[in-house]
């Protein structure tokens, strides 16, 4: 059984009352208590927390309740081995809640003569060499400040400790040029900017050359969707609900619980620890913070930025967005029935045939829909316009194709539905006419019963309400497909005057909604969908007497 003071003292403010917090912190709390505390092979090297502590305080700024609570997990190690039992660190919360200067601090400590690994180096790296430079100048500021010249020697590129030789240096987030160093511990910066986990995995390649290996991912998050900081809340949540008994990320999240918690500043705090506190700096953040929620008054655009920057909560913008995150999530689950058999329609989407093209199956259980699609993308396309999605990992998964060649030739999508028939049985073909030249020879020859949809803005518009319908109550099922989620979520919904709805691409070429529209054409023909079987009607059959 192991403790810590720091830590029981900040979970004691939030069980008295004291200090407000979200869902994940709460969640962390009892993983602490049930999971941490009871364990009798790890122990907290209270020394070095308390020269962190002592450091930091003396050279950079008091820290607050919610980094002094975080401190005691830097520096908790395993018996067995003496290494850190935590080596990944997600600190997620809003902007001006301290999360460079907390960096800065720790970084600086790192690589001082008070901490006992030699060549320990620190490499912090973000997106622009701007944001990489922030924690940097930060602590070359404070050297110079604080006089320290004798225990660090500084460049303009690297700060090098002394002492055990360790360097702290920045670069940014180019896969390209990095190779896996000697690195002691790795800072990712703005993770919210990373597309994927390119950077992340080859600098992570070279820990374990050095004791301790550390790495910490700051952020608050963005609009990039199902890229590395997506990845890495579902990774936390696995932990924060319990699933995992043994695991080295530690996830400090903090946001609001939902976006009705802004219209009450007491519950600002979720989002932003600094505001627990009573120095001069948290009062000028509220007093920001407070500023840029009134002006949501006179400019109601903005709010998309204030929640997810200030409120570390991206919010749907219900005029435009087909639905929300929340509800977006809810899809990623399992049918609970054997699709095996099933009767379904399918959906085309093939308007372009020199980027993508998606084609899926509409099954019905009850009252929900289950959608299993694919989508077919051209090399070349995504050489050169970069699409910022993981299209090749979703490739290995079996949701795409990725094309070789000129164009998408459409026999590829029609051999799909070949494929498919053989488990599932296919009532209906229903497809955009703009390419019912190049389909429906292609449909006849292969037998499949087929419709092609002459106005798709009417079609649309019909369609709108059983999307609304479908997302707010949680009737879609799109089992693990997060491509569905990316097309989801690059879709926008724009209604005339006379309240007709249109789904449109937020961005005309990086941002494809392929998927999205094949599951419109599928959805217009749902009633087709029977909820019995081939192998039912079967039954059906041998029951009979003949």
């Amino acid at each position: 059984m192991i403790s810590h003071p720091l830590v029981d003292e900040y979970i004691k403010l939030f069980e008295t009352g004291k200090i407000i917090v979200n869902k994940e912190r709460s969640l962390l709390f009892n993983i602490v208590k049930e999971k941490i505390y009871p364990r009798d092979d790890l122990y907290f090297d209270d020394e070095l927390i308390d020269k962190y502590i002592q450091f930091t305080e003396k050279n950079f700024f008091p820290l607050a309740k919610y980094q002094k609570f975080l401190t005691p997990f830097i520096f908790l190690f395993r018996k067995e081995d003496g290494e850190p039992q935590f080596d990944e660190f997600l600190l997620t919360l809003a902007r001006g809640g301290g999360k460079n200067g907390f960096m800065s601090s720790r970084d600086a400590f790192f690589i001082s003569p008070l901490y006992p690994i030699r060549d320990y180096d620190v490499t912090i790296t973000a997106n622009s060499e701007k944001q990489g430079k922030v924690s940097f100048e930060e602590v070359y500021e404070t050297v110079q400040r604080r006089g320290l010249e004798d225990h660090y020697y500084l460049t303009k590129m690297s700060i090098t400790g002394r002492a055990n030789n360790s360097v702290f240096s920045y670069r940014t987030n180019n896969p390209k040029t990095m190779d896996s160093a000697r690195d002691g511990c790795l800072e990712f910066d703005e993770i919210h900017q990373f597309e994927n986990d390119s950077a992340v995995k080859i600098q992570r390649s070279g820990l374990g050359k050095i004791a301790h290996a550390r790495t910490f991912y700051n952020g608050t998050n963005g609009r990039v969707r199902e890229g590395f900081y997506d990845k890495m809340i579902e990774k936390s949540m696995k932990i924060l609900n319990g699933e995992l008994d043994d695991f080295r990320l530690f996830p400090f999240i903090c946001k609001l619980d939902n976006p009705e918690e802004v219209d009450d500043m007491k519950n600002w705090a979720k989002a932003n620890p600094m505001l627990d506190e009573t120095t001069p700096y948290a009062k000028r953040l509220l007093a920001r913070t407070k500023a840029d929620y009134d002006d949501l008054v006179l400019e109601p655009s903005g709010r998309q930025e204030f929640m997810t920057k200030r409120m570390n909560l991206p919010e749907a913008d219900l005029e435009k967005d087909v639905t929300t995150r929340e509800k977006l999530m809810a899809t990623l689950r399992d049918p609970g029935i054997d699709l095996l058999g099933r009767s379904c329609v399918a959906g085309f989407d093939y308007a372009s045939i020199r980027d993508f093209a998606s084609v899926g199956l509409l099954f019905k259980n009850g009252d929900e829909f289950i959608w299993k699609q694919h989508s077919f993308a051209r090399k070349q396309f995504l050489d050169v316009f970069k699409i910022k999605a993981p299209i090749k990992e979703w490739e290995k998964q079996g949701l795409f194709t990725i094309v070789d060649g000129p164009s998408i030739d459409p026999r590829m999508l029609v051999a799909k539905l070949v494929e498919w028939s053989k488990l599932y049985n296919i009532e209906l073909v229903c497809a955009d006419s703009f390419r019912m030249d190049l389909l429906k020879p292609l449909l006849e020859e292969a037998g499949f019963v087929f419709e092609f949809l002459r106005n798709p803005g009417a079609i649309q518009s019909k369609v709108a309400p059983i999307i609304e319908d479908g997302f707010a109550n949680e009737r879609f099922i799109f089992e693990n497909d997060k491509s569905m989620l990316w097309y989801t979520d690059n879709t926008f919904v724009k209604e005339d005057k006379d309240g007709n709805k249109r789904f449109l691409k937020k961005e005309p070429v990086r941002r494809k909604t392929d998927g999205f529209h094949a599951f419109i054409a599928a959805l217009y023909k749902r009633e087709i969908v029977q909820e019995s079987t081939v192998g039912d009607f079967l039954d059906v059959i041998e029951d009979w007497d003949f």
